[in-house]
């Protein structure tokens, strides 16, 4: 099974009773997705001989973290999109209010998840628990920053800040929580993965700037240029189109030179490297 269906089929599990917000929060996060997030915990997991047992809580728990940024996110007061995966947004779909609890209530049940995952010893959910409240933070303070920087001119070193918090804290949770489930995965392994994790972090970013403006809304799955017509700051609109790809792909680089370092096979990271610096949306 690979790990986009495995994570969906506990998604579907751990979402099947929760109430009357239950058709708005399935709607959102099983619609689609890449699933990526949960596709790094699992694979960093499988890196270090974890059971992918142990990461089943941690994969779906960063899903629902995502999908509560997406709903949030497409709402009129942020970045204000009337479609995610090709089909209405929540708010189109069951109003600004739903989508709000919608999101609220996702937050919730991924903590929630990490919480009662009798599979994890109790020091383990503490450290997955930490990790993710961490990375959740992180990610709200980038979403504020980058509506404070809309329509402004800033630097380089700004905007990447901005990515780093808002898409690269979640994208860096994913692997540590994959290690956190790893009892063979050491300091210095902790470590490369951090520097890993923070160069496929920016790099995804500024690649999503780079697919914002070259793809169709048909395969990006939601409006082409959307952060242009916002005036939002991006890296092709500071940096040109071709810089962007350069600076996305230096970055991917650095990354496999990280995973050098670990004391692993890493053929399965790496192939998934390189299935994210190959991605069309």
């Amino acid at each position: 099974m690979n790990h986009a269906k495995r994570v969906n089929q506990h998604l579907d599990k751990v979402l099947s009773n929760q109430g009357s917000l239950t058709e708005a929060m399935r709607y959102s996060v099983l619609s689609g997705g890449k699933r990526f997030r949960a596709t790094l915990t699992y694979t960093v997991a499988q890196t270090f001989d974890a059971n992918l047992d142990l990461a089943d809580g941690c994969a779906c728990a960063v899903e629902l973290i995502h999908a509560y940024s997406l709903i949030h996110d497409d709402l009129p007061a942020m970045d204000d999109d009337d479609i995610r995966h090709n089909q209405p947004a929540c708010h189109k779909q069951f109003g600004e209010a739903q989508a709000i609890l919608a999101g609220d209530g996702l937050q919730a049940l991924a903590f929630e998840v990490l919480a009662s995952d009798t599979q994890l010893s109790a020091q383990t959910r503490i450290n997955t628990l930490q990790a993710l409240t961490h990375a959740s933070f992180e990610m709200a303070q980038g979403q504020s920053i980058d509506l404070g920087v809309a329509s402004k001119i800033i630097d380089v070193d700004t905007l990447r800040d901005v990515h780093q918090k808002k898409t690269g804290a979640l994208l860096g949770c994913a692997v540590k929580l994959g290690a956190l489930v790893s009892e063979s995965c050491n300091e210095q392994d902790i470590l490369a993965l951090e520097r890993f994790a923070k160069n496929i972090g920016l790099a995804y970013q500024i690649q999503d700037d780079v697919l914002d403006v070259l793809t169709p809304e048909e395969i990006l799955g939601k409006k082409q240029n959307s952060d242009a017509d916002k005036n939002k700051p991006t890296y092709p609109a500071l940096l040109g189109l071709e810089r962007s790809k350069s600076e996305f792909e230096r970055l991917y680089q650095q990354a496999f030179n990280d995973l050098d370092v670990l004391s692993v096979d890493t053929t399965q990271l790496r192939g998934l490297t390189l299935r994210l610096q190959g991605r069309k949306f």
